[in-house]
């Protein structure tokens, strides 16, 4: 099934090219016929590059990697920004700086003296200096973030550049080209498709073309994205199930330890067994005296005890009366 329905793709005008006398000859194999003085391009070539283009831009992003929205245009300045915030990709839509991507070292130092200078605002430092100076500051951090801010997040090359219009950005695919950045790139009748690796021919100059085609950009970032969680989640799920099922071998001693250790621990052991065997024993021995001392208390208290009850029983008379049996004895 096609990314964007051909119905779509009429409605929003994608279809419509330049004027007769004004296209480039590269673009002949993309044109289908020509109506009023103006070229109608084939939107079949048109589903099937876009069909390809966002299945490169996924697996690139599921892969890892960013892609970097370029868009000078005003038809296209407020849609890029809009899409790049929602898909968390760096844009540029005001002007291309020369060496953004050649010279990524020195955008990168401006990147990080608009930053110091936003910490020197927000930490209320401009009050240490003039009021000139303060103003002069805040000039520059408005002119940074209004060339740098949509890169202000990019940390490294992009692996993707996202083109509107060609003949407006020769500069950025220059250098695209030179650091071997694949670029996608809408394309209309009026350019050379030579320096794209992805050409999507349509009319780049109709703001509902480019909103159809940047916003299918976005969601295939968005897809990209989604898989790349999902790849990290499997991953880390995998690994702990191999953790799991992995286990460590119990190693004996005989496996971890020489002869001569076994051998001192063996004679160790030996000698701390006699030592319990001999402590054992005297205790053992101490248990029973003590035993043997507290029979013998028990016996000398019993026998004592019969003693007192014998004489007791003699001294005392019997209160019962005598018989006559008794009075005869």
């Amino acid at each position: 099934m096609a990314v964007i329905s051909m119905k779509a793709l009429l409605e929003s005008g994608v279809h419509f090219g330049h004027r007769t006398h004004k296209w480039h000859p590269g673009m002949k194999p993309y044109i289908f016929t020509e109506r009023n003085g103006i070229h109608i391009i084939d939107l079949q070539k048109t589903s099937k590059a876009l069909d390809q283009a966002y299945n490169v831009v996924r697996e690139r992003v599921a892969e890892g990697g960013t892609m970097l929205f370029v868009g000078t245009k005003r038809q296209a300045q407020e849609t890029i920004q809009i899409e790049s915030a929602r898909c968390g990709m760096p844009y540029v839509t005001e002007r291309w700086l020369g060496g953004m991507l050649t010279n990524w070292r020195t955008i990168r130092a401006r990147i990080n003296e608009l930053e110091r200078l936003e910490r020197m605002r927000d930490t209320n430092n401009f009050g240490h200096i003039t009021k000139k100076e303060a103003l002069i500051y805040t000039r520059k951090i408005e002119r940074l973030e209004m060339l740098l801010g949509g890169i202000r997040n990019m940390n490294r090359l992009p692996d993707l550049v996202f083109v509107v219009d060609i003949s407006r950005e020769t500069t950025a695919i220059h250098e695209a080209n030179l650091l071997e950045i694949p670029v996608i790139a809408m394309v209309d009748t009026n350019c050379d498709p030579k320096t794209i690796d992805y050409v999507i021919p349509s009319n780049d100059d109709a703001i509902r073309a480019i909103k159809l085609i940047i916003g299918k950009m976005a969601d295939a970032v968005i897809e990209g994205k989604a898989m790349r969680k999902e790849e990290v989640a499997e991953e880390e799920a995998a690994l702990e199930a191999s953790r799991g099922l992995i286990e460590e071998p119990e190693l004996a001693d005989e496996d971890l330890l020489g002869e001569a250790t076994l051998a001192k621990l063996s004679a160790q052991v030996r000698g701390l067994v006699e030592i319990d065997a001999e402590e054992l024993g005297i205790e053992v021995e101490a248990i029973e005296a003590e035993l043997g001392i507290e029979a013998e208390e028990v016996e000398i208290d019993e026998a004592e005890e019969v003693e007192a009850d014998e004489a007791e029983e003699v001294e005392s008379p019997s209160d019962e009366p005598a018989t006559d049996a008794d009075e005869e004895k």
